[in-house]
């Protein structure tokens, strides 16, 4: 009866572990990266999309990336078909565009396009968090920093 429990337990606990913790809307998001001092995942998605559904139902299941984005980032998606706002300079013909931002709203680099697997994305994740210390506390962006 116990093991019954504790299965039922973790399974709980897991299913409630499997997402990221999502920001409302792009604002909402901006405000709580410049609170945190943190770097915005931003994502351009749609629900139709076939990468877009992918992405969502492998990378960003994956614990390891969880772990990750919910410690060191602000996430945050917006749907082109639920009419979510999207910064003209952020949006791109193809979904999903993955954006890495300063809290300023500024990107950090050109969006990755399409699905990513997990180990990539970690990746992607640690030259983020290497990069977005470096910048911290500076007033140079992205266009300054490519010019």
């Amino acid at each position: 009866m116990y093991k019954i429990l504790f299965i039922m337990l973790m399974s709980v606990l897991t299913l409630m572990a499997s997402d990221v913790n999502w920001e409302k809307d792009y604002h909402s998001a901006l405000k709580k990266a410049k609170e945190q001092n943190k770097p915005v995942l931003f994502i351009s998605s749609r629900h139709s999309c076939k990468y877009c559904v992918m992405l969502e139902e492998t990378t960003l299941k994956d614990a390891r990336v969880l772990k990750a984005l919910d410690r060191d980032f602000i996430s945050v998606t917006s749907y082109s078909d639920e009419r979510d706002y999207m910064p003209r300079e952020l949006w791109r013909p193809g979904t999903p565009a993955i954006w890495f931002l300063m809290p300023s709203g500024e990107p950090m680099f050109e969006p990755v396009m399409g699905a990513i697997d997990a180990n990539n994305f970690l990746q992607a994740l640690a030259i983020v968090k290497e990069e977005f210390n470096k910048r911290k506390g500076t007033k140079n962006d992205f266009y300054k920093l490519n010019k």
